[in-house]
């Protein structure tokens, strides 16, 4: 099922507001208590949760920044 424009645009919100600072956190708590010894594998393991967290959320990220696909064109009535 494939979302519209809106709830891609307000799911990515509550993505942000809500589940990267949680993610963020876990992500913390789970670098510094497998590597707390060597800073390059905790380095590795912040740049592998950094890249990690977005695949799920590709699509509902993707042409967000772009205008409304589904919104009238206005530019027709001039």
């Amino acid at each position: 099922m494939a979302l519209s424009y809106k709830a891609r645009k307000r799911w990515s919100i509550v993505i942000l507001v809500v589940g990267l600072p949680i993610y963020i956190l876990v992500a913390s708590v789970l670098a510094t208590t497998i590597a707390s010894e060597s800073f390059l594998l905790t380095l590795a393991i912040y740049i592998g949760l950094g890249i990690v967290w977005i695949v799920p959320f590709k699509s509902v990220f993707k042409g967000i920044g772009q205008a409304d696909p589904d919104a009238p064109d206005d530019s027709l009535d001039r």
